[in-house]
This record gives structure tokens, C-alpha cells and sequence, in this order.
């Protein structure tokens, strides 16, 4: 009954959360559309709103789930090129660009649930290396089809993506996100992350679980994908290899795995990085790759692991009151 009545209070949260979701993304084309802001402070909004929803994807299974995998890229790659193919030869007009980035998601999501298979038998390092090699062979694959460029990538991709389709997908991603991991469903995935087999004796149903969690990630970081091959009007194999994983990884951890504020921060973080130490060249990456390591080492589970931001909030509300209350005494006495 507790059950019952915790998953209706989710539904009954679902309408003020799409309303608030419109009227963000409302703001988002006025602010757009009125030029306040330069066109390279919106280049780095729209890369901090993809690579949101990316790490969004990857948090349910590396954070969430508690699955370390390596797929991402290539889930990446499929999204960017099947939209690219729907939009340039299929759905050429403007209107029907979230055809494409349906069909972006559809497609990463088939392959997301052809990865989930192997994470029934291996886990740990093994699944690890299984994701990876998933990657490099789609990396491949498209280095060697000519129909979409081979090598040399795809061009003349339609330049639809822009500030607000990409918060709105953004807002969408956290409200399904959100909806997901505070239902019954989401408790089952806790359980799985604590420990599986525990999980199993309670006939929690892992294979459904992994299996449908695997596929919504593949589907959001599709979606990613989608619409950052729509935002450069390009697309190419070279860019869906070892540094889109680590990439990947970095804003992952260093955000905070199982928090979407986490991957918003941590997305939003390296993005400022890259920009800040664009003239470093090559140096970012060990910019990057020593601040990963600190903060692993300080905070293993990110700036905000397992937490939102309402969280933390309370969290150092509550120190101050404490503080408070404790310096009352003191003087009293």
C-alpha cells in the first residue's frame, strides 16, 4: 500500500514538473531570440546542454546502476549518424528535426540493449573491456562506410540544433530521469547497486531492470548525439574515440555519479575547463586528467555523489543552524 500511494505522489508531481519544464524553456527562446548573449557564450550553453543529457544517459548506468561501462561513445556515434542520415535524405525540413533525433535516440537505444546482454554474465573490468571494444568496433565500422564518409566524416548535415531545442531536451531528459529513479523502478535499481544478489532473493527482476535502464541511457546519450551533429553540421568517426570516453568519464566523476546536478556540474565544469585552457593545446587533457585524480582522491564519489542540489542545500542549512545552536550554548554557559 506504501508502495502504491509513494508511486501515485510521483504521478500527481508529473504535471507542475512539465509546466515547469515550459516555462524554462520558454525563457530559453526569449533570452535567445533578444541577443543578450554572444554567440560564443552560446556555443558553450548549447555544448554544457548536450553533453548534459550525455552524462545524464551515462549516470544511470555508471552512477545509478553501479555498472561501470565504456559504451557511451558509441552510443553517441550511432545517435549522431542515424539523425544525420533521417535529416539529410529522409526529414529535410526544419519542422520535422525531432523525427530525427527520435530516430537518434531509437537507434542507440536498439544497441543499448544488445550491450546490456554480455552485463547478465561479466561485470567489473571484464564488462569494462567488453563496452570498450563495443566502441572501437562502431568507430570502425564507420571509418570504413562510404555512404556516410568513411574516415572522413559526413558533411552538410542540416544545421537544426539550437539553444532551446537543446534545453528542452535537456528539461525533458531530467524530468524522465527524475520520475524514473524516485519510482518503484528506481528503488529496484538502488537495490541492484547495493547487491545484486540481495536484490534477486526479494525477486526484484534484474534482467528487465538492466536491460530497460541500459536502453534509456543508450536513448538519451543517442539523443546527445543527435543534436550535436545537427549543431556543427558535421559528424565524424574520429570524434566518437578514446577522448569522447574520457571525456565522458571525466564529467561523470568529477560531477558526482548518481546525481543529475552532478552531471549538469560536471558537464558545465569541463566545458569551462576546455575554454578557459584552449590555448593549451593538448596540455587540457593533463589539466583535466590531474583534477579528475584529485577529486577522486578527495571526493571518490564526485562533488555531488548520490546527491541534488535541494540535498546539499539542507545539508548546509542544517550545519548552520547546528553551528548556531552550539554557539547559543556556549554562550549561555
Amino acid at each position: 500500500m506504501a508502495l502504491k500511494q509513494s508511486d501515485s505522489v510521483q504521478k500527481s508531481r508529473a504535471v507542475p514538473r512539465l509546466i515547469a519544464v515550459g516555462i524554462i524553456v520558454v525563457c530559453l527562446i526569449a533570452l535567445e531570440r533578444s541577443h543578450v548573449l554572444s554567440s560564443s557564450v552560446i556555443l558553450i550553453l548549447d555544448y554544457i546542454g548536450i553533453y548534459s543529457i550525455c552524462v545524464i544517459g551515462i549516470n544511470l548506468v555508471n552512477g545509478y546502476l553501479g555498472v561501470f561501462s565504456l559504451a557511451h561513445a558509441g552510443y553517441m556515434a550511432v545517435g549522431a549518424y542515424a539523425s544525420a542520415i533521417a535529416s539529410k535524405y529522409y526529414f529535410t525540413e526544419e519542422w520535422m528535426f525531432p523525427v530525427s533525433i527520435i530516430i537518434g535516440g531509437l537507434a542507440a537505444l536498439i544497441f543499448g540493449i544488445i550491450v546490456a546482454i554480455p552485463s547478465m554474465k561479466v561485470k567489473g573490468d571484464y564488462l569494462a573491456i567488453i563496452t570498450l571494444g563495443f566502441t572501437l568496433i562502431l568507430q570502425s565500422i564507420f571509418q570504413n562506410m562510404s555512404f556516410v564518409g568513411a574516415s572522413q566524416g559526413m558533411n552538410d548535415i542540416p544545421k537544426f540544433t539550437n539553444i532551446y531545442w537543446i534545453f528542452g531536451c535537456l528539461l525533458l531528459s531530467i524530468f524522465v530521469v527524475t520520475t524514473l529513479i524516485n519510482s518503484k523502478f528506481g528503488r529496484s535499481i538502488n537495490a541492484i547497486r547495493e547487491d545484486q544478489t540481495a536484490a534477486m532473493l526479494v525477486s526484484v527482476n534484474v534482467k528487465r531492470i538492466k536491460i530497460t535502464v541500459f536502453a534509456i541511457s543508450a536513448f538519451l546519450i543517442g539523443i546527445s548525439g543527435a543534436l550535436i551533429s545537427h549543431l556543427l553540421a558535421y559528424t565524424s568517426p574520429a570524434a566518437y574515440g578514446f577522448s569522447n570516453i574520457v571525456e565522458g568519464l571525466i564529467m561523470v566523476y568529477l560531477g558526482g555519479v548518481g546525481s543529475i546536478t552532478g552531471a549538469i556540474f560536471g558537464s558545465a565544469a569541463w566545458q569551462l575547463i576546455i575554454q578557459l585552457f584552449k590555448d593549451f593545446g593538448t596540455w587540457r587533457w593533463v589539466i583535466g586528467g590531474s583534477m579528475l585524480c584529485i577529486i577522486m582522491i578527495i571526493l571518490p564519489k564526485g562533488v555531488f555523489g548520490y546527491k541534488e542540489l535541494g540535498c546539499v542545500v539542507r545539508d548546509l542549512l542544517q550545519k548552520l543552524r547546528n553551528r548556531r545552536v552550539e554557539s547559543e550554548e556556549s554562550d549561555n554557559v
